[in-house]
């Protein structure tokens, strides 16, 4: 059994809201044969907790108007990993660092990846935290204190 055809689109419907985001490593994963209660995982993270909630405000409001219904959402107050819940898709949205520490990819392994468009794969990581607040626009690091 593989993902069904409303699964895979609303997968991509979610990438790319989060891509326009500037969400990072978007990757969606065909759970079926492993899970009887969703379809597909979509993973994808942001350099902090301002882009975290921007990506999930974005795939919520776009899964919404695709006719998704939202079942459950875990995680929003503090913005490191969000969950969501539409059923046949079930979108991660997680801080960089928690998606490296808890590593849903290297779990889900064994399941196989579904292909996303180009504009749904994700975006640049620094301009993504220039653009949350984290770093300048230039790609550099500033340590506290040094006011450049």
């Amino acid at each position: 059994m593989t993902a069904s055809p409303r699964a895979l689109e609303l997968a991509v419907v979610a990438a790319r809201a989060a891509s326009d985001r500037k969400a990072q490593e978007i990757i969606a994963l065909d759970v079926s044969e492993q899970l009887v209660l969703t379809d597909v995982f979509l993973i994808a993270s942001g350099t902090n907790e301002r882009q975290v909630s921007a990506i999930v405000d974005a795939v919520e409001e776009s899964m919404i108007k695709a006719g998704a219904k939202p079942i459950r959402r875990e995680g929003k107050a503090q913005a490191r990993w969000v969950l969501l819940d539409f059923g046949d898709v079930v979108v991660h949205v997680q801080h960089a660092e928690d998606r490296v520490y808890y590593a849903l990819e290297r779990l889900w392994k064994d399941c196989p990846s579904v292909e996303l468009p180009e504009d749904a794969r994700g975006g640049d990581g620094a301009a993504a935290a220039a653009e949350y607040g984290d770093a300048p626009a230039d790609g550099t690091i500033r340590l506290a204190g040094d006011e450049r």
